[in-house]
């Protein structure tokens, strides 16, 4: 009587059965499908979603700054001049 013996899995079936019965075995089981098929869900649908654009390179940022004697005394983001109207 070897480990893969049909006998020595149906009694340790049967003894598995009586421990934690019919109804909890149906539950695991149930919750192991469910969570197998929602797995396999999410990997079809990221396999299948299409590649997003590209990126577009944001333009640098233009700063105003102002040199005295060789040192920069202010840094402040460019701001957009408004055309007024008289």
């Amino acid at each position: 009587m070897g480990f893969g013996s049909v006998w020595h899995w149906l009694i340790v079936l049967a003894i598995v059965v009586v421990i934690f019965g019919t109804k909890k075995l149906r539950n695991i089981g149930g919750d192991l499908g469910g969570a197998i098929k929602n797995f396999k869900d999410s990997m079809k649908s990221e396999s299948e979603a299409a590649p997003a654009e590209p990126a577009k390179p944001e333009e640098p940022k233009k700063i105003e700054s102002r040199v005295v004697e060789g040192e920069v005394t202010a840094r402040k983001p460019a701001r957009k001049t408004a055309k007024k109207k008289a």
